[in-house]
């Protein structure tokens, strides 16, 4: 007779708890009994059978996500960005927080690691639509100077050094496809004289003829040797001289 109890009261508990359970609307877990030996008490194992429903905000951020990662120049064009950065450069209003009254000289060097973002995260790292893509010209041309034509420095744009490597290969790939201008210096060479009418242009003397027995050099033949010189080198190769 206790056995039948035991079961019953194991299954109203259940019931119970699953009752208040959808009531909340919350995670949905109930308690499995096993008992491993004979004799041994039994362990109560909580085994779920929902998953917690994920907020409004999650599934928003995430459809933005796939919306625009196959297509992240679509983000530049659409009414989102307009509304947040209007026709600026995403970089421009960002400051960055720091101790003191001096700015540090370098950027951090990422703002994610793992799943923990820093409190004050770059331009690029602060809005996950914004994706650095070799296609995405109108951003990439946020970060080039249009007098130079260089790669803007991270101090002044205030990108991560993560972020910023990014960027430099993105935009090289970018001017290898075509998509961006490489801007050549221009050299004006209208004052240049290329004619040959000016001293440092003449004409080349003709070659010197060299009759036979005569040296190559004119000079070499007006060459005397000093005595000395020559009585040392006759006494060091005097044995070979006599051969």
């Amino acid at each position: 007779m206790a056995a039948p109890l035991r079961s019953i009261g194991r299954l109203l508990c259940r019931t119970n708890i699953l009752y208040q359970s959808l009531r909340e609307g919350g995670h949905v877990s109930l308690p499995v009994v096993r008992c491993h030996r004979v004799g041994s008490p039994c362990v109560q194992v909580y085994r779920s059978f929902c998953t917690p429903a994920s907020s409004d905000e999650d599934v928003a951020a995430t459809l933005a996500l796939s919306r625009y990662k196959d297509r992240p120049w679509d983000y530049l064009e659409s009414e989102e960005y307009i509304d947040r950065y209007g026709s600026k450069p995403v970089w421009l209003d960002y400051r960055r927080n720091h101790k003191g009254g001096i700015p540090p000289q370098k950027t951090r060097k990422t703002c994610i690691r793992g799943d923990k973002t820093c409190g004050n995260p770059c331009p690029i790292c602060r809005d996950p639509n914004v994706i650095i893509h070799y296609q995405n010209v109108k951003l990439l041309q946020q970060f080039v100077s249009p007098y130079t034509g260089l790669v803007l420095d991270s101090t002044r744009t205030g990108v991560c050094m993560k972020q910023q490597k990014q960027l430099n290969t993105a935009i090289e790939t970018a001017r290898d496809h075509g998509l961006i201008p490489v801007q050549v210096p221009h050299v004006d060479f209208s004052g240049e004289d290329y004619s040959n009418s000016h001293a440092a242009v003449g004409k080349t003397p003709p070659p010197t003829v060299v009759k036979a027995g005569e040296p190559w050099y004119q000079w070499y033949g007006s060459m005397v040797p000093d005595e000395r010189e020559l009585a040392r080198v006759k006494k060091i190769y005097k044995s070979y001289l006599k051969q």
